[in-house]
């Protein structure tokens, strides 16, 4: 039986972002002139209905700044944002108001992202509310009711307080406050990684149901790749503000083809004492998005560095239809590293040990 997962969609994007930039100016100390920080740099890629898109990458890499630019909370310095390809990037305030129903963001801290001086039945009534999705209050009394009910906590936690809850009840009730606008996507910016570890699996059980139940589209911002292979249709890996490989999850986690995909995969612990994996280990740290290095950004870290990649940008180029990547390694003929591919290949899975 196929996993549904794996299968690719036709539809037409609900999301699409095209060449996404982020820059901010960083003072510098003296009188020299401000440097530029590029959080984001030169982003694409869209989102259907029904889809759960997984962005994922060290940290400072520039995934929550996508998440941030997409609900329009910074302003882009360049690049275009399309909801059922209306641009969104350039609208005021008052002209995004009713876009922002389409999409609704699930915060990594649920505490802090909840009023805490609200009851939980105003904070999910608010919404309701203000896109006039219910008529009088007994209407929206409903609606609470249900959105509670669709994050399986009882019809009494209206009557209490953020501060009253577990963190995972707390995430509950986060996602039925992005529920209560009735939107096509949510975007979870680390919606899972301060929880524990059997909670996490319970709220991503509950919005693969809620996708399931609603049609919903995820853009699953994650560093937990054992976590995003379990929810997610397709991955997109970032490095230091940009795209570095997108594909569908099985090809990503079967046979990356960017030495920087292959490396955060082949450090994914794996619970069994008789299984171990290739390790490739990179040198180094993260350079600075500020003065990112010549070339191919991941060169100073790469462990298949060559001349090229020293002084070209490699451009983010399809090897095969959905499957991107920005990497010279790609275009090299089978000599002279040949084995350099056989090892992207092997890193993304787990090698039996012979007992």
């Amino acid at each position: 039986m196929s996993d549904p997962r794996d299968r690719q969609s036709d539809a037409p994007p609900l999301l699409e972002v095209v060449g996404l930039k982020m820059q901010y100016a960083v003072s510098k100390a003296g009188f020299g002139k401000p440097q530029v920080l590029r959080a984001v740099d030169g982003v694409s890629f869209t989102l259907t209905r029904g889809e759960t898109l997984s962005i994922v990458g060290e940290s400072g890499c520039g995934k929550s700044s996508v998440a941030r630019l997409i609900m329009r909370l910074e302003e882009p310095t360049a690049g275009r944002i399309l909801i059922h390809g209306r641009r969104i990037d350039h609208l005021s305030a008052r002209a995004l108001r009713p876009m922002r129903r389409q999409v609704q963001i699930v915060f990594q801290d649920p505490f802090s992202s909840l009023n805490p001086r609200m009851k939980v039945r105003d904070i999910l009534a608010e919404p309701v509310r203000n896109f006039r999705l219910a008529a009088g209050a007994s209407a929206v009394r409903r609606r609470v009711a249900d959105l509670l009910a669709q994050v399986r906590l009882p019809a009494s936690a209206g009557e209490r307080f953020p501060h009253e809850f577990s963190g995972g009840q707390r995430q509950r009730i986060g996602i039925a406050r992005a529920l209560a606008a009735e939107p096509e996507a949510i975007v979870c910016d680390e919606a899972v990684s301060a929880l524990d570890l059997s909670v996490k699996a319970q709220i991503v059980n509950l919005l693969q149901d809620l996708q399931r139940d609603l049609g919903l589209a995820l853009l699953f911002i994650s560093h937990d790749l054992a976590i995003v292979e379990h929810i997610t249709h397709r991955v997109a890996v970032m490095y230091l503000g940009q795209s570095v490989e997108m594909a569908d999850r099985r090809t990503i986690f079967g046979g990356p083809r960017h030495p920087y995909t292959a490396a955060l995969l082949s450090a994914v612990p794996i619970p069994d004492p008789f299984v171990k994996r290739k390790r490739i280990l990179l040198s180094g740290d993260v350079p600075s998005p500020i003065n990112p290095p010549a070339g191919c950004r991941f060169h100073t870290r790469c462990p298949f560095v060559f001349d090229r990649c020293r002084t070209e940008i490699p451009a983010l180029r399809q090897l095969r239809e959905g499957h991107v990547a920005a990497c010279h390694l790609n275009d090299l003929p089978d000599q002279p590293l040949a084995r350099a591919a056989e090892i992207l290949g092997e890193a993304g899975r787990p090698i039996e040990v012979q007992s």
